[in-house]
């Protein structure tokens, strides 16, 4: 029999709901256009649906006009790019993920002790980019293990590393273990700053792949989540490919297969799930399970100047956001 077995959790964390919800109040509040610095997240079927609303989408703040309505995408910016905001008279609604914001502080704390802070993490990743901005002076971004051995830096230097939070668990285990061996005097951040969402969407995939001839995970291609998905399910040893869309589904990979997994990255809309869902179904793998791995229930909520705004339909002025702490942890 040909079936699918569907991870749960999948799609929107709460760093992506915030965000969009974001966009969607200033375009509410001001009306259109309003500027988004980079995708507010990494899916291309929500910049399209925003695009549709009025946002135009900017690679910097220096395309948008001087005191127009500015959001920073989900993935965070760098102190240099808020200077400048604020030279331009913008006004900025900051939509970062309250747990890349917690990074942030991070690497402001450690660089303050005059550590060098190892940055794990691809080098062109705008969550990078953004942290990296906080201390470039002092900041090293270390992609592989390989690299590790490769530093120009004395074993006993004082150092400090932090992790791109949509990186793979077992990707960074191997890195943080070659830090230990290496250096003498260094210190990690309190906790893991994967995020959860990331985690458990990982953690999903590797009991799809333990399960399944076939791991499909929809997300976009400049979606670092997705993309670690797909990786976790080959180390495991198992067939997985991304999926922007439905477009992109290549009915050879089904040649041999009975069981397929589905999960979606973190910023994927529900909606090309259900797409995806019912292409296999017209390809005869109509069968389709739900698997639950863990619970989550965390939720960040907007700026109480961007919700007050909405509820009076009174204008913003200024920095509108400070990100928000988590009202609830997921339960794994």
């Amino acid at each position: 029999m040909k079936k699918v077995i569907l991870a749960e959790p999948r799609g929107f964390c709460a760093g992506v709901v915030r965000a969009i919800d974001m966009v969607e109040g200033a375009l509410e509040i001001h009306g259109p256009p309003v500027y988004v610095r980079k995708q507010i997240v990494h899916n291309h079927h929500v910049v399209r649906s925003l695009e549709a609303k009025g946002a135009v989408f900017v690679d910097t703040e220096e395309e948008v006009p001087p005191g127009s309505v500015c959001v920073f995408s989900a993935h965070g910016v760098s102190p240099a790019v808020r200077s400048n905001a604020a030279r331009r008279a913008l006004d900025v609604i900051d939509a970062t993920c309250p747990l890349v914001s917690r990074v942030h502080q991070h690497a402001r704390r450690v660089t303050r002790d005059e550590r060098v802070l190892l940055l794990i993490g691809h080098a062109d990743h705008e969550e990078t980019e953004g942290t990296r901005g906080e201390a470039p002076r002092r900041t090293v971004v270390v992609e592989t293990a390989e690299e590790v051995a490769r530093l120009p830096l004395a074993d006993d230097t004082p150092v400090a590393y932090l992790t791109q939070t949509t990186l793979s668990m077992d990707e960074t285990a191997g890195i943080v273990e070659a830090l230990k061996a290496r250096f003498t005097d260094l210190v990690g951040p309190r906790g893991d700053t994967i995020c959860y969402a990331s985690q458990n969407r990982q953690n999903g995939v590797k009991s799809l792949a333990a399960q399944c001839d076939l791991v499909l995970v929809v997300g976009s291609r400049n979606s670092s989540n997705s993309l670690r998905m797909v990786d976790v399910a080959r180390q495991a040893g198992t067939a997985a490919h991304l999926v922007p869309d439905t477009t992109h589904l290549d009915g050879a990979w089904l040649d041999g297969v009975s069981t397929i997994g589905v999960s979606s990255g973190a910023s994927v809309p529900e909606v090309l799930v259900t797409e995806l869902l019912d292409a296999l179904g017209d390809l005869g793998f109509r069968d389709v399970t739900v698997e639950r791995t863990s619970v989550e229930d965390v939720h960040f909520s907007v700026p109480q100047q961007l919700a007050e705004g909405r509820r009076t339909g009174q204008r913003l002025t200024g920095a509108a956001a400070s990100p928000a702490e988590p009202t609830d942890r997921s339960a794994t």
